[in-house]
């Protein structure tokens, strides 16, 4: 009678474990999944993201002639009441990791863009006024997930280009937007020219001498006129 052969198991020899036994790798835990999420910002939440965005650009408003963020905290609230400004709040946990404003028109009374410029060229922008990263996160993709985010905003309402102002000097952030094939358009150049420091009041000047006949020296051209 011939042998039946035995069915090949599933799992090698080498990989079975025996659940009564326990294994090496029981005492190594994987690490928690980390998950970002977006939400839109309420007013509950301006506080905690002024003081956000103070602590992202603290550095980088060192290095710029413009501020990159609003002037004061009362300009920021003030924002919030604009029902033309989009603005987003991006958390893992507990912790805002980014935060991203957006505008589909201009807004704002101080805005400096000229409309004009995109309707003659056929362009619908969604003008990003604030893209903003914790810097313990950078590098684990949380920009690329808030942009993202307002390329899908600017889909789903029409908009075909997504346009934003970054200082010259921010070499990081201009090196995240060139990446991702953001293009210059056109910027104001901010140009300096250093004047000699000089006192405004003149110093002393010697007086001409007397005449030693005492008579008084001839007047000036200046002073016959």
């Amino acid at each position: 009678m011939a042998r039946r052969r035995k069915a090949p198991s599933a799992v090698p020899p080498a990989a079975r474990t025996d659940s009564s036994e326990p294994s090496l790798d029981d005492d190594v835990q994987a690490p928690p999944v980390e998950a970002i999420r977006v939400r839109r910002m309420h007013r509950r939440d301006l506080n905690r993201v002024w003081e956000f965005l103070k602590l992202v650009f603290r550095n980088v408003n060192r290095q710029t002639v413009e501020y990159q963020r609003p002037r004061s905290k009362q300009r920021f609230e003030e924002q919030y009441d604009d029902e033309g400004i989009e603005q987003l709040v991006f958390e893992v946990g507990a912790d805002i990791v980014g935060y991203a404003e957006c505008a589909f028109e201009v807004t704002g009374s101080d805005n400096w863009i000229n409309p004009r410029y995109f309707d003659t060229r056929d362009m619908r922008p969604l003008f990003v006024e604030e893209l903003a990263s914790h810097p313990d996160y950078q590098g684990r993709g949380v920009g690329s997930f808030m942009l993202e985010q307002l390329q899908h905003l600017a889909r789903i309402r029409g908009c075909t280009h997504l346009v934003l102002e970054v200082a010259e000097n921010n070499k990081t952030a201009l090196a995240f937007y060139k990446k991702r094939a953001f293009q210059k358009l056109d910027a104001a150049i901010f140009m300096a020219q250093k004047i000699p420091n000089e006192p405004e009041l003149l110093p002393p000047r010697t007086l001409n001498p007397r005449h030693a006949d005492g008579a008084p020296p001839p007047l000036e051209p200046d002073a016959e006129r």
